[in-house]
Formats: structure tokens, C-alpha cells, sequence
């Protein structure tokens, strides 16, 4: 479904929660993450600005907005995403994926009305952005970084969000109103989605790690298309 496949993608960009596995500490410090220090000062502004901020805005949209309303806002933002996609897909050579998905980008927007109604319900839905692409033509992800407001990266994907940011649809839209209003309603509707799910990180002793382990092995399974190698198990399991 487009809202499940959202919330993990939106998750990272977000660096509000993770919907699974399991955290664990250690005081070693983690060979990724060399600037750890300033990246968990860095996470506790992130979490401020959530929890007094982006959170009591997704709660009074989530208690407000019909529950179609939800439905037709997430298919349209899904629909954006999906041009993002479609050219990633492409520069990634996946050509067959990226007539799929350039599909859905033409019949959602034609027949679907703008995106608000997702008729391509059988075609699956891919996540792909600019940070995979770099990693797929062989870009080391480089270091750790967590970013204001933006939340967990590495140094590739930090560019690949640069690229992705001015190539996006939203981003270029002249009408600065509208364009800044469709901005923090996307956030705002991704943060909505988490909400019902943000209590597995009460059981976590260590958020900032959690985050950060979970967002490393999301990106790498992204960029090898769940298909990691077998080095990087072996790694794990030591």
C-alpha cells in the first residue's frame, strides 16, 4: 500500500521514529558515525523541535482531516514522489522499473486527478532517490551526519538529498506561498502516519543509536535492492 511504503520512506527524512528491530548500545564508539558527538546534540534539537513543533501538528491535522481527506493528501504526495522516483530509476538503468513507475506518475496525474486518486493500485510502488543512485554507480556512503531538521544521512546521501531537493517537484514551484504550504504539508502528513507507531521507542534505552543503526542498514539494503552482499553480514554478525 502507497501510505505503508510513505512512512518508511519519509521516516529517514524525518528522523522521527523507526517501525522496527531492535536497539542496542555500546560504548565503542561505531566506526560510521566519526562525528558522534555534535550528531547527538544535533538529534536532541531534532527531537525538540518534534515534540513541540511537528508532532502537535500532525496530531491536530490527524484529529481534524476526514479520514478520505488523509487518503487523497497522502496519494497526492505519493504521486510527487513517484517523478523522483522515476528518474532515479532510469539513471539507475532500471529501465522496465522506470516505465512502471513513469506509468503511474502519467495515470495518477491524468485519470487520478492530480495524484488524489491512486488508479494504479496494481503497479508496485519503488523508492528510489538520488542518494541510491550515487551508491548504485559505486559512491561509498561516506560518514554519519545528522542533519537539523533533515535527521540521519551519510555523506552520499546527504548529496543525493541536495539533488533530489532541486530536482523535486515542490521545490520548483514559483509560487513561493503555495510552495512552502505544500512543503510543510507533506511533512506534516508523513509525521501524521508515525504517529500510532511511535511507542516502540519508549522500550529503546539509546534513540540516538537505534536511529542511527536502523537508517544505516535501510539505505544499504535500498542501494543493493534488499539484496546486501554477504561481506557485509558477516560484519554484522561480528
Amino acid at each position: 500500500m502507497i501510505a505503508t511504503h510513505y512512512v518508511q520512506k519519509s521516516l529517514y527524512v524525518l528522523i522521527i521514529l523507526s517501525l522496527s528491530a531492535c536497539a542496542s548500545t555500546s560504548p565503542v564508539a561505531h566506526p560510521e558515525d566519526p562525528y558522534e558527538a555534535i550528531n547527538r546534540k544535533i538529534y536532541t534539537f531534532n527531537e525538540g523541535f518534534d515534540r513541540y513543533t511537528l508532532k502537535p501538528l500532525a496530531q491536530g491535522y490527524q484529529a481534524a482531516m476526514p479520514q478520505v481527506g488523509k487518503v487523497l493528501v497522502n496519494n497526492f504526495f505519493s504521486n510527487l514522489d513517484d517523478v523522483g522516483v522515476t528518474l532515479n530509476d532510469f539513471l539507475q538503468l532500471k529501465i522496465k522499473q522506470g516505465f512502471s513507475d513513469g506509468s503511474r506518475v502519467l495515470f495518477n496525474t491524468t485519470f487520478g486527478v492530480g495524484g488524489l486518486i491512486n488508479v494504479t493500485s496494481r503497479l508496485p510502488k519503488h523508492d528510489e532517490d538520488f542518494g541510491q543512485t550515487l551508491g548504485y554507480w559505486g559512491v561509498k556512503p561516506g560518514p554519519y551526519i545528522m542533519l537539523p531538521f533533515f535527521g540521519p544521512k551519510n555523506l552520499r546521501d546527504t548529496a543525493g538529498f541536495t539533488v533530489d531537493g532541486y530536482t523535486g517537484v515542490i521545490t520548483n514551484i514559483t509560487n513561493i506561498p503555495l510552495r512552502n504550504t505544500l512543503y510543510v504539508s507533506d511533512k506534516i502528513n508523513t509525521r501524521e502516519h508515525l504517529l500510532n507507531n511511535e511507542s516502540v521507542l519508549d522500550e529503546v534505552d539509546d534513540r540516538y543509536s537505534f536511529i542511527r543503526d536502523i537508517y544505516l542498514k535501510n539505505r544499504e539494503n535500498l542501494v543493493y535492492d534488499g539484496n546486501p552482499p554477504a561481506d557485509n553480514y558477516k560484519d554484522e554478525e561480528e
